[in-house]
């Protein structure tokens, strides 16, 4: 079975993993702090801080801004249930809007009517790592009309005086946006490096900090407290001479990134550009190439003037076709040796938010978009030959499905 996305783990990755456990620092340290500034340079943001996972990063820094019972967090309703579900661990309620069809992002128009004096924070979703359209957000949320709905409560709302924007930038590490890398185009984006992103430490996730009128290390040095129990020193720091001693000074969260979490990324990042994104692309566009000649293809936006994804999924729409359809497709490829995918199963449809009140039907372009995507094998040790499979097998697929 030719899988879906398993990772690059090569000889020089095992290394750096192997020079980790031999230097007898194995949990956050040197490379992890290491990892955070190469991140930094690389994505062009104010500061980064690593932790276990984005979603860790994105709960952080709800609670960080003070967003609780009673405020509103707007997010798109086609996404993973990371990005909602920590909005339900602040006690807040998530406020779902529907999805563009071009490239499955955030509705600009669905966010400016969702926007109410309980809004505390917007979540853009880089979709498969096709950046929003922040410029737009930005200008948004900083006009006089919507600040003036914002009702700030403690210091950090007041101080930033608006809708803070934080990013779910998961899938986009190494996209652009106007000249920007991803992690340095709004208030705070968060990347994940789960198992099957494009540049992975098995399991992690990065704040990339650029809130405006913060001291911006001053705000990492707040969240390294609060992602370590709380604690006012962690084990490097503890590490000289004479500075044993600490303090608990909050009951934080245990969040941290390990080092040799971080010594998996340090690899990934020295070679993402070289040679992890040229390989993503050109698979996407053999894809492209291939579908774009049949007339059932809907094939996906990577490039515009303005952006370029970073090329993390390969979300292919099958056109006229019904969710009923669509599963059989995906059946038929499956039984074919192909291991294909679907991004997302939209929240509103899923048991939990379904209970919380959500209705798919208030969403129809998430709802198109949903039951005609199949997501295809995208991964940097594909070859030539599989690829050919791939789109043959698909092909064939849709042919015996579809007529």
């Amino acid at each position: 079975m030719l899988p879906f996305s398993p990772p690059h783990i090569d000889q020089k990755i095992i290394d750096e993993v192997i020079d980790t456990l031999k230097s007898g620092w194995i949990t956050t340290g040197p490379k992890t702090k290491r990892f955070e500034l190469e991140l930094q340079q690389y994505a062009g943001c104010k500061r980064v801080l690593c932790l276990n996972s984005a979603t860790a990063g994105l709960e952080i820094m709800l609670r960080w801004f003070g967003v609780k019972e009673g405020d509103e967090v707007i997010l798109p309703a086609y996404t993973y249930s990371a990005t909602a579900n920590v909005i339900m661990h602040c006690g807040a309620t998530p406020v779902f809007v529907d999805v563009e069809e071009v490239d499955f992002n955030i509705s600009l128009a669905r966010i400016a009517e969702a926007i109410t004096p309980k809004t505390k924070v917007i979540m853009p979703v880089d979709f498969g790592g096709m950046p929003c359209d922040y410029e737009a957000i930005n200008t948004m949320v900083k006009a006089e009309p919507v600040k003036a709905k914002f009702m700030a409560q403690g210091e950090v709302q007041k101080k930033l005086g608006r809708i803070l924007v934080l990013s779910d930038a998961a899938h986009s590490i190494g996209a652009w946006y106007q000249g920007k890398r991803v992690g340095a185009l709004t208030d705070v984006s968060v990347i994940s490096f789960h198992a099957v992103k494009n540049l992975t430490t098995a399991e992690g996730g990065a704040i990339c900090l650029n809130l405006p009128g913060f001291d911006n290390d001053e705000i990492y040095s707040q969240l390294c407290i609060k992602t370590l129990h709380g604690q006012n020193k962690d084990a490097l720091a503890k590490t000289v001479p004479g500075n044993w001693r600490y303090d608990i000074v909050e009951a934080g969260y245990k969040f941290n990134m390990p080092d040799i979490l971080a010594s998996i990324g340090l690899v990934g990042l020295s070679r993402y550009d070289a040679e992890t994104l040229p390989k993503r692309k050109e698979i996407c566009l053999l894809y492209e190439e291939a579908f774009k000649a049949q007339p059932w293809a809907q094939v996906p936006l990577f490039k515009t003037d303005e952006k370029e994804s970073s090329y993390h999924l390969y979300p292919l729409r099958i056109k006229n076709c019904t969710e009923m359809q669509r599963d059989a497709i995906i059946t038929s490829i499956s039984a074919k040796g192909v291991s294909v995918n679907v991004h997302f199963i939209p929240l509103p449809m899923l048991s939990f938010y379904k209970a919380e009140g959500y209705d798919i039907l208030n969403y129809p372009q998430t709802k198109d978009n949903f039951e005609r995507e199949i997501s295809l094998p995208v991964y940097y040790d594909l070859t030539q030959e599989q690829i050919k499979m791939v789109i043959e097998t698909v092909i064939h697929s849709v042919h015996e499905i579809l007529g």
